[in-house]
C-alpha cells in the first residue's frame, strides 16, 4: 500500500478529530490535527505536510465557511505547495465554489463517507504525480520538432509525418 505521508487535520471538534485520526492512519504516516488553526503557520514551519484538511467554521454559533476561506488564504499564502481540502457541515455549492476558486484542492462535506473521502484525499496527492496530458505530449513534440527545423513549418511537418496545414491547426489549438 502506498503511503501518502502527513496529513493535518484542523477541526474545533475533538469528536470529528477522533474519527478522522483512526479514518486516516491507515493511509498517512503521520495524522497531526489542531483545534485551531491560529498556529497552524508555525506549526507549518516546523513540519513537513503533504495535506491539510480544514474545517471552515471556528466562530461559534457563526456557519458561513468565512473562518475557512480566511484560514484557506492564509495558508495558501505561506505555502501554496501545500494542497488544501476543505471540510463542513454546513455546505452549499457557493461556499464549495468559493473555496474552489481561493485555491481549495477540493472539498467535502460532513458527515463523510470514509472511502469517499480517503479517495479524494489520494486523488488530490497523486494529482501531482499525474502523467502529461496527450495535449501536453503533443504540444511538446511539436515544440521539439520545431526547435529542430529551426522554426520552419514545412520541414517540421515533414519530420512529425504530418501535413503543414495540419501541424498548423494543431499549433493553434494548442495555443
Amino acid at each position: 500500500m502506498q503511503n501518502y505521508g502527513t496529513i493535518l487535520v484542523i477541526d474545533d471538534n475533538e469528536a470529528i478529530l477522533t474519527a478522522l485520526k483512526y479514518c486516516l492512519a491507515g493511509t498517512f504516516e503521520k495524522v497531526l490535527t489542531l483545534t485551531s488553526p491560529e498556529s497552524v503557520i508555525s506549526l507549518l514551519e516546523q513540519e513537513e505536510v503533504n495535506i491539510i484538511l480544514l474545517d471552515m467554521n471556528f466562530t461559534l454559533g457563526v456557519n458561513s465557511g468565512q473562518d475557512g476561506l480566511l484560514w484557506l488564504q492564509a495558508i495558501r499564502k505561506r505555502h501554496p505547495e501545500i494542497p488544501v481540502v476543505l471540510i463542513t457541515a454546513y455546505a452549499d455549492v457557493s461556499l464549495a465554489v468559493r473555496g474552489l476558486k481561493r485555491g481549495a484542492a477540493d472539498f467535502i462535506t460532513k458527515p463523510w463517507d470514509n472511502d469517499e473521502l480517503l479517495r479524494k484525499l489520494k486523488d488530490v496527492l497523486d494529482a501531482g504525480d499525474e502523467m502529461a496530458t496527450l495535449d501536453e505530449v503533443e504540444a511538446d513534440h511539436i515544440r521539439r520538432a520545431l526547435d529542430r527545423c529551426h522554426g520552419n513549418l514545412s520541414k517540421a511537418a515533414d519530420l512529425l509525418g504530418i501535413t503543414r496545414q495540419t501541424l498548423y491547426n494543431k499549433m493553434k489549438r494548442l495555443q
